[in-house]
């Protein structure tokens, strides 16, 4: 399978893919999508980036009945980013099919909006199996139309208590809806899990490449007050323009954070007490170029659609292997090189062995005598990051965005970094140097004819 042209795909669904540059299916999206159209249930196996979302999005926008405005499908997350994500690619299958209304239920945020979507009807159901479980519960949510009901990072999902969430709205679907488990890794829990629910699945596992990535590994032995300020000397000394700071708990990330920004890096964090509006705009900052150092838990160590970055460091060691594989996992992405970092004390010195032995790459563990921490040297982002209140339901584009910054406000093509369009909102890099010029020009001036706000993340 060459193209998704070949695959029986409705004619809508085909020119969505091509309007957004998808031409050539990838590795696992070849693998399973022939056997998904048909209505199969799958178990696919395969790594985070690898374009799994796809393999179940096509299916269930290709057999979708618009006039039905009742959930036909079902996709449940174990993150509200990763909910999200998948939200925006189901839009994406579905643009060119009119009426189609994708629904995002996930915990952390206001119940009120939820209530008042669900009263308008929707296709397509896409969140966290708490909050679905809640709406179940209140009789909100009705799936007795469901034909698709997906499992993503069904792994993670698991591992985060989700199981009897995923019991509850799994009991409230049809027992012939179509089942489409992907996940990085299928333990046994989730493979009892699957024998309830699917019924002679297709069993899919997909290797991107034969070729482990270039990941430059190191452990610096440090000592648990000097750990703080031995992170600032690996960030001064391999100077990376994007890093990710991998965490335990979530008030390791708020310290951290703190140290950071008081020493001038420009960093921001990532844990599981933040608002969704705030986390949405941290990783916006970070996919943008804007912000250097991304603090998290593990909450973001998968299923996030980050781009690789130049370095990830683990401030402090996870205790599960699998865990560090995802974590060191950000770097080196689609041919790259990456470095990978872990500040570790005494009780490490056994796990950096065993890592090593699993992943067959050597570890050195150096002193971190050896770094130092050197002001002059931190690295500040090129790109400020510009938010509009505007989106593809106001049906902007990018091009519009660049023209109105570029032939209206003058500012220099190179200057403006990557632009994302989502459903209501839009983001623009900007330049340093440009953007209060672009700022005006979203003041005084309008896009397409009409006035959009617009305001700096910080």
């Amino acid at each position: 399978m060459q193209s998704f042209s070949s695959l029986p795909l409705d004619s809508a669904v085909i020119e969505a893919l091509s309007r957004n540059g998808i031409t050539a299916p990838s590795p696992i999206q070849q693998a399973s999508l022939e056997h998904a159209l048909t209505g199969r249930d799958i178990q696919g196996m395969a790594q985070t980036g690898s374009g799994k979302t796809l393999c179940f999005a096509l299916p269930i926008v290709n057999k979708l009945n618009p006039s039905l405005r009742r959930p036909q499908a079902v996709i449940l997350c174990p993150t509200r980013e990763l909910a999200a994500q998948v939200a925006e690619q189901c839009r994406m299958v579905a643009s060119h099919i009119p009426n189609i209304k994708v629904l995002t239920l996930c915990g952390g945020q206001p119940m009120g909006p939820d209530i008042q979507s669900l009263k308008h009807g929707c296709h397509i159901v896409v969140g966290t199996p708490g909050r679905l479980a809640e709406h179940l519960e209140k009789r909100r949510l009705d799936l007795s139309q469901v034909t698709t009901r997906v499992l993503d990072e069904a792994d993670r999902m698991l591992d985060m208590g989700f199981i009897d969430s995923v019991d509850a709205i799994f009991a409230a679907t049809p027992n012939d809806a179509q089942s489409l488990f992907f996940s990085a890794t299928f333990p046994e829990p989730l493979a009892k899990l699957a024998h309830r629910y699917q019924l002679d699945p297709e069993v899919i596992s997909v290797t991107e490449s034969s070729a482990p990535p270039a990941i430059s590994e190191v452990a610096y032995h440090v000592l648990s007050h000097t750990r703080e300020q031995s992170l600032k000397a690996v960030l001064t000394h391999y100077k990376p323009s994007t890093a990710m700071v991998f965490c335990n708990t979530r008030q390791q990330v708020v310290e951290v954070v703190a140290s950071l920004t008081q020493e001038g890096f420009v960093a921001a964090g990532l844990q599981g007490d933040m608002e969704q509006h705030a986390r949405n705009a941290v990783l916006m900052q970070f996919e943008l170029g804007a912000l250097q150092v991304l603090v998290a838990t593990d909450v973001a160590a998968r299923g996030l659609d980050i781009s690789s970055v130049d370095c990830v460091i683990n401030y402090t060691l996870s205790e599960d292997m699998d865990t560090h594989t995802h974590r060191v996992g950000r770097t080196a992405r689609a041919g790259e090189t990456g470095q990978a970092v872990s500040l570790i004390v005494d009780d490490d010195l056994l796990r950096i062995e065993q890592l090593a032995e699993r992943l067959k790459r050597d570890i050195p563990v150096k002193g971190a005598q050896a770094l130092r921490f050197h002001k002059n040297r931190i690295v500040m982002p090129d790109y400020t990051a510009i938010m509009l209140g505007a989106g593809k339901k106001q049906k902007l584009r990018p091009g519009d965005i660049l023209g109105a910054l570029t032939q209206e406000a003058g500012i220099p093509g190179d200057d403006i970094g990557k632009i994302a369009v989502r459903n209501s909102q839009s983001f623009v890099a900007v330049k340093t140097r440009s953007v209060k010029r672009a700022m005006a020009q979203f003041r005084e001036g309008k896009i397409k004819g009409k006035k959009v706000r617009a305001r700096k993340l910080a």
